[in-house]
Parts: C-alpha cells; sequence; structure tokens
C-alpha cells in the first residue's frame, strides 16, 4: 500500500490514470447548467505552432472551447481523453473552434504528449495577455465562449467534458443565434 501511495506522489501518468478512474464515476461531468451573467465579449490573442497569430474576436460566429493545459499536469492529463472524444464528435463543424491551450515551456514537450497518446486536438500558445475571467493561472482551466465572445461555461480542475449531457449543451450553443 505504502509504494502505491509512493507511486501515485511520484508518477504524473499514476495520478492522471487514478484522476481518470474516478471520473468515470460521473460526478465529474462538466456541465453549462448554469446561466452565464450577462459579460462582455472577451477577445485575446494566441499563436499556432507556425507562429500564425489569431484573436478569439475573429472566431464570433462560432463557439468556442478553450482548455489551458499542460504535459506535466496529471488532472490535464485525466481530462485529456475527455477533450479528444468531444474534439472527436465536433472536429468537422464548422460551428465549434477548439482551442487548446498550451502552458508547457517548451512546446515540443506538448507535441510529443499528444503524439504519444494519439491525441489529435490542435494545440496552441496564448500570445500577450489572457483576461483574468478566462485563465488566471490554475491548470487545467476550461472555457467556453458562445457566439458572441461572452463565457458561458468556466470550470477550473478537471472534469468529464466528453459525457453525453455535455455534448448536448454544446449542440445546443451551436444551434442558437
Amino acid at each position: 500500500m505504502g509504494i502505491a501511495v509512493v507511486v501515485l506522489f511520484v508518477s504524473p501518468d499514476a495520478k492522471s490514470w487514478t484522476l481518470r478512474q474516478l471520473m468515470r464515476t460521473g460526478f465529474f461531468n462538466a456541465s453549462m447548467e448554469k446561466e452565464a451573467p450577462a459579460a462582455p465579449a472577451v477577445d485575446f490573442a494566441f499563436e499556432d505552432g507556425k507562429g500564425n497569430l489569431q484573436h478569439t474576436s475573429s472566431l464570433r460566429g462560432k463557439v468556442v472551447f478553450i482548455n489551458f493545459w499542460a504535459s506535466w499536469c496529471p488532472p490535464c492529463r485525466a481530462e485529456f481523453p475527455s477533450i479528444e472524444s468531444l474534439y472527436g464528435q465536433f472536429k468537422n463543424d464548422p460551428g465549434i473552434f477548439f482551442l487548446t491551450i498550451n502552458e508547457d515551456d517548451n512546446a515540443s514537450a506538448a507535441f510529443n504528449y499528444l503524439q504519444k497518446e494519439q491525441f489529435t486536438v490542435p494545440f496552441y500558445k496564448a500570445s500577450g495577455r489572457v483576461p483574468a475571467e478566462v485563465y488566471s493561472g490554475t491548470l487545467p482551466t476550461t472555457v467556453v465562449l458562445d457566439k458572441q465572445g461572452r463565457i458561458r461555461f468556466h470550470h477550473t480542475g478537471f472534469a468529464n467534458y466528453g459525457s453525453e449531457k455535455f455534448v448536448q449543451q454544446v449542440e445546443a450553443l451551436i444551434r442558437e443565434n
């Protein structure tokens, strides 16, 4: 038992596996049930792996699923399969954009992690200041913006984004005018 506890404290893979098992209970399923308070649209810059700069404001008219993560973060690793599942269901839908913002100091660590796990979600880096109402430095953090760029969902900590209920809520946001 002592060895198992030590492994959990030392190994990010063991921690993420344990957290993933807890997610299977359904207790950590994400939900957008709460009405978002009226707030102005948020905007920040990000860049892809080729250095192309974009702004979230250029994504108006789309739902934007944002996840801040790092390859060394066990809770991030635990929830990433559910993000991959969500991405797999919507990757061809022009009404949604997946903006996974990597917080690794070295982008190659993130790339290697995604490749090793066979995840296909594209990843980006924030460029400049991200508004505090979007990201305050806690990993993982997930935010969903509606088509007007307003925050409709904000969660810090790991969660299951592949649940049927969350998928239905995303579909409803995409259908909104």
